[in-house]
Parts: structure tokens; sequence; C-alpha cells
């Protein structure tokens, strides 16, 4: 790396950078930039989908931003949520996040493992009969709706909130020796701001298997992956790619 100028593309870190040791050590310089952010839809918005939270007895959130968006939007329509009401989260950090709004009790909150296999299984015979409400952004996957309809569950997909991309126009990202993704809505604004970007020396790191598949899928290489057993953050996955090209110099 020439200049070991890294573009983060999230929000500056309040409280301490988990890059402060690719800073200090290896002498890097990190800039962060969002290349998008997250709305939440307005009440308006939300009952053109003509669907009706409280007829549903099970929510379904794959990320905090659902939890988020989707509490925020009951108290603005004045929807008092039932204490019977369950969640099932993709996994056990969503899960614990519920604790921002809710007691956390574990009889009416589970969570799977990361996917939403996983979270079918924790559906499991026990819970197949609940009516789920799919708390949803406006780029969900296919396969998350699609799997419950295999599974033939009572399911209703809503969109709580959407993705806007960033205005990244005056950044002149070939100043970077690498940029460093976490989702793939980074790469559809890094498209949309850029439709005629060309990566030729600039490097790519990803974190997490879809962020890494969707820039594969706009023909640009990924340098550097996380997470691995090896690496299981990004930090330490740059840390390991850097401390490998310091020793072959």
């Amino acid at each position: 790396m020439k200049n070991k100028h890294i573009l983060i593309s999230q929000p500056n870190p309040n409280g301490g950078s988990p890059y402060t040791e690719l800073c200090e050590k290896h002498g890097f310089t990190i800039d962060f930039q969002p290349f998008f952010r997250v709305e939440g839809l307005s009440p308006k918005e939300f009952r053109a989908q003509k669907v009706t939270i409280l007829d549903h007895t099970a929510v379904v959130f794959t990320a905090r931003t659902a939890i988020d968006t989707f509490f925020h939007l009951c108290e603005e329509m004045r929807i008092a949520i039932p204490e019977t009401m369950k969640y099932f989260c993709i996994s056990e950090s969503i899960a614990h996040y519920l604790q921002k709004y809710i007691i956390y009790r574990k009889r009416k909150i589970f969570f799977g493992k990361g996917d939403i296999a996983s979270v079918l299984e924790a559906i499991g015979h026990k819970h197949k009969d609940e009516r789920f409400l799919l708390a949803l952004a406006d780029n969900y996957k296919p396969e998350i709706p699609k799997t419950f309809e295999k599974a033939k569950l009572k399911s209703t997909r809503a969109v709580f909130y959407r993705t806007v991309n960033s205005d990244l126009t005056k950044i002149d990202l070939h100043k970077y020796d690498m940029l460093v993704f976490y989702s793939p809505a980074d790469v559809k604004s890094l498209q949309e701001n850029f439709p005629d970007f060309k990566q030729d020396d600039l490097m790519f790191a990803t974190f997490g298997p879809a962020t890494a598949k969707a820039l594969k899928a706009a023909k640009f290489k990924v340098t550097v992956e996380a997470p691995t057993p090896e690496a299981p953050s990004i930090t330490r996955a740059l840390i390991l790619y850097v401390e490998k090209l310091e020793k072959t110099k």
C-alpha cells in the first residue's frame, strides 16, 4: 500500500475506534463515510401496504434496524403490542437488542444462528401455528419470505424501512488504497454514485459473504474478506493482511 489510506463505509465510531491498532502500530490513516443511511417508513407509507400488525402473533427480525423501526412505527401509530407477542430473531445478538424496547423473557424471544434456516429451527413444531410478521427492509432478500412459504408457515411480509444512498460524488475514491464495505447496500451506493467507476489499483475489503458476493457480481475484485476462522472481524482481517505484506518486503 502506497499511502496507507483506508475509507470505511461506516459512521465514525464513538468511544474509541476498533481501528486504533491499525493506525498506531502500522501507520494507517482511516476515514469514515457512510455509503447509505436508513429511513423508517412513515405511518402513511406503512398503511399503504395494508398490513395489520396486531393480526399477527409473532414478529421476525433479521436486523437491529428492523427492531428500531418496528417499535418506533408502532409508537407513532399508537399500536400497543400485547405481552403475548413472540419474537424470532436471526441471531442471539439481535435478540438481546430487543431489551431496548421490551423485558427480555425467554418464553417469548427466540433466535437462530445467523441465517433464516436456523430461525425455522427455532420455530420448530411448537410455534408452527403462529401468524408471523416478517419485518423487512425495502431491499429484503427474497429467500426470507420464500423460506416461510416453503415451510407452509402463516406469514406476512412488511417493509418497515428503506436504504437511501449517501451523496458520494465529491469524494475522490482513488486517493485511498482500500475501501471497506459492510453491506451489499454499500456496493449499490458505489455503483449509483459512480456509474462509470473503474477499480484500477483500488482494493476492497468486505465483511460478510453477502457483501463479498455483491462486489464480485459487480465485477470488482475483493482483496480482504471477513469473517474467517482466523479473522472474525474486519479489523483483524486487515491487520493480518498488512502484517503479511510487511513480511514480504
